[in-house]
């Protein structure tokens, strides 16, 4: 026995000083490596041929710093626009979403927001923004022009805009913007409800109580929970809204990290409104953190089918810590595990790849947990849906399209010769209309790139340099052909895919982001099988493993 005591203190004082003498050199190399930095920028300072600003300077310095340790950890100088609205939803302005117009080399409004000052205002989708308080704005990218139409609440400004060539003063009064997480909600039909939820910021889980709650009243049995383009938020709001669909007392999530105090396990506090309630949750490749733990909780549990694509794999958790000078830093403390034990943490930051990218873990080397019921599910990589229902692919030719001044001013052209369009969720343009959008943009100078071109071009620089080239010229000069773009064909080719671009621009210039979420729904393949999947109870019961 005294031979065993012997052992057992040896070999713990063996561990215990290698851990010392680990600790030890862990921070001296932390005060070696700050030593070498303090004297670098004091010799910047003393010795560099110009003035260097401090502030600038070690601004630099800390945004590659953390540039290297993940993409969620940020610092926040003084008092951030970006963070409170990050923790609040909430900003100072006059609520308008705006874009760069290349041609009049001048930020435009895209959309006012619904009862904001820019909508009491009067501004419109396509106004130029030509002058705030008499000074000319053009060349100003959006994050200038941002900065002076945001300030202190209840501050008036002068805006000078620019409408169908005739240009506008307007006075405007800056308010506290609060951006609705819930921007739309209703009843599909057949006692189908849809909630949207867009992000998780103090009071999402009452709102989404009460939309809930008005639902159920209005005859729902049945609820659609759409997170897709959700990026997150609080960790507290998700779990509550969890608890909405599950008993009280259900952990939802637990958080571990290195500090203890960061270890913590979340449980549903309230009564549920609903526990037997079909759901459904829409999830895509954007729906991240408190999207997932939702999602993923309420699979794990066999509560709701998920549906959708790949979510997008953030199992890290972020703090906000006090820094000297009224910063903030926004620090990954934690990763976080949802009910089955599994950690949904895609990206592997500590291990980059040569071209500086996080990686991935392959499917195959994932683990394997369970859900509630028996279901095998799957850590790493995000949310994999219970149904996966894959985006249509589209022509090149959309993207450019909708990301160009010419698809934004055919817009402002079409509103300014309709005073009214037939309501959201049913908007289609006749064969005439769609004939005079193709002939405006064919007129107007629109570019756009074919990728195929592209392609083209760098076999035929391969062969070239291979040398097979000159035998195969014939055939490349017939791809060529085929290849080359004729805009009018193309427009006319791709009609349907183009006029639900077309169909969601003019809902939201007319009514709205709640009227474009309604036009996207009449033509939405998720919402599509999720009603298919309602009307067969068999079908969600053996998804659910039931």
């Amino acid at each position: 026995m005294k031979r065993l005591i012997y052992t057992l203190s040896l070999a713990f004082l063996c561990v215990w000083g290698a851990d010392a003498q680990k600790q030890s050199g862990h921070n001296a190399a932390i005060s070696r490596n700050l030593e070498i930095l303090n004297d670098i920028y004091k010799q910047l300072d003393i010795f560099y041929v110009d003035t260097l600003d401090a502030d600038t300077v070690i601004g630099w310095g800390i945004r590659s710093l953390l540039s290297h340790v993940d993409p969620f950890t940020n610092y926040y100088p003084q008092e951030d626009e970006e963070l409170r609205q990050m923790t609040t939803g909430k900003y100072a302005g006059i609520g308008s979403g705006i874009r760069y117009h290349k041609k009049e080399e001048r930020a435009v409004i895209t959309e006012p927001f619904e009862n904001s000052p820019s909508h009491h205002a009067g501004l419109k989708a396509g106004d130029l923004i030509m002058r705030i308080d008499g000074k000319d704005v053009k060349g100003w990218g959006t994050n200038k022009v941002t900065g002076l139409l945001r300030g202190e609440p209840g501050t008036t400004f002068e805006l000078v805009i620019r409408r169908g060539g005739e240009e506008k003063t307007l006075h405007i009064t800056r308010q506290t913007i609060q951006t609705p997480d819930i921007p739309y909600y209703g009843i599909i039909n057949n006692g189908i409800g849809y909630i949207c939820l867009t992000g998780f910021t103090d009071g999402d889980y009452k709102e989404v109580r009460r939309v809930l709650t008005e639902l159920k009243q209005q005859g729902a049995d049945k609820l659609i929970l759409d997170l897709r383009g959700n990026p997150g938020g609080s960790v507290n709001e998700a779990v509550d809204i969890v608890n909405l669909f599950v008993p009280k007392g259900r952990k939802v999530v637990s958080t571990k990290g290195k500090m203890k105090y960061t270890n913590r396990d979340y449980l549903t506090a309230y009564e549920p409104v609903d526990t037997l309630m079909p759901l459904v949750v829409l999830i895509d490749g954007i729906s991240a953190s408190a999207s997932e733990i939702v999602a993923g909780s309420l699979q794990d549990m066999d509560r709701a089918v998920v549906m959708g694509i790949r979510s997008y794999g953030k199992g890290l958790v972020q703090m906000v810590r006090d820094v000297p000078y009224d910063g903030h830093l926004k620090i990954t403390t934690g990763r976080y595990y949802i009910p089955s034990g599994r950690c949904i943490q895609a990206y592997d930051y500590r291990h980059l790849n040569a071209d500086g990218s996080a990686g991935t873990i392959p499917d195959s080397l994932t683990n394997v947990f369970h859900t509630v019921g028996g279901r095998e599910v799957r850590d790493g990589g995000g949310i994999k849906p219970d149904v996966e229902v894959k985006p249509d692919s589209l022509p090149t030719l959309i993207y450019d399209l909708v990301s160009s001044d010419e698809f934004l001013d055919w817009g402002t052209d079409y509103c300014s010769k309709h005073e009214q369009i037939a309501p959201a969720g049913e908007i289609k343009l006749t064969d005439e209309e769609y004939n005079q959008f193709v002939q405006y943009i064919t007129e107007s100078g629109f570019k756009y790139n074919r990728r195929s071109e592209e392609v083209l071009k760098v076999l035929r620089d391969v062969a070239k340099r291979e040398g097979y080239l000159e035998q195969a010229e014939q055939e490349f000069e017939a791809l060529q052909a085929k290849f080359s773009p004729n805009l009018s064909t193309d427009l006319l080719r791709f009609r349907k895919e183009i006029e639900t671009y077309i169909a969601d621009e003019l809902a939201h210039r007319y009514y709205f982001e709640r009227g474009g979420i309604k036009q996207q729904l009449s033509d939405d393949p998720c919402i599509e099988r999720a009603k298919a999947l309602f009307s067969n109870a068999d079908e969600m019961n053996k998804i659910l493993g039931k």
